[in-house]
């Protein structure tokens, strides 16, 4: 067990700093807006487990463990500005009502 958790924190390690790639921003960029991992699956036409593994690959590259903490990354690099807001195309593809969040 110990050695399992020696080359898990090893894999983090490697990760840690590497460059998000494009579709990692967008769903670092989503998730930062309030969406479910369903929702972005639907507002970029892929799998909920495609989307539940770029999330998980980017917050291990950007050092997060939380969604709040991946929100602050995203706008302090730049992914996401402090006043972005889905897209109409990105609600409705979401299915999101006016529901006055995004």
């Amino acid at each position: 067990m110990a050695r399992k958790k020696a080359i898990n924190k090893k894999k983090r390690q490697r990760a840690l700093g590497k460059p998000l790639s494009d579709r990692e921003k967008q769903v670092v960029r989503l998730i930062s807006l309030g969406c479910s991992v369903k929702e972005a699956a639907a507002i970029l036409k892929v799998a909920v487990s495609t989307v539940d593994n770029h999330k998980t690959n980017a917050m291990r590259k950007l050092g997060a463990n939380k969604v709040a903490l991946v929100t602050r990354l995203a706008i302090k690099k730049k992914i996401s500005a402090l006043g972005d807001r889905l897209t109409p195309l990105e609600k409705r593809r979401s299915g999101r009502k006016d529901d006055g969040w995004n």
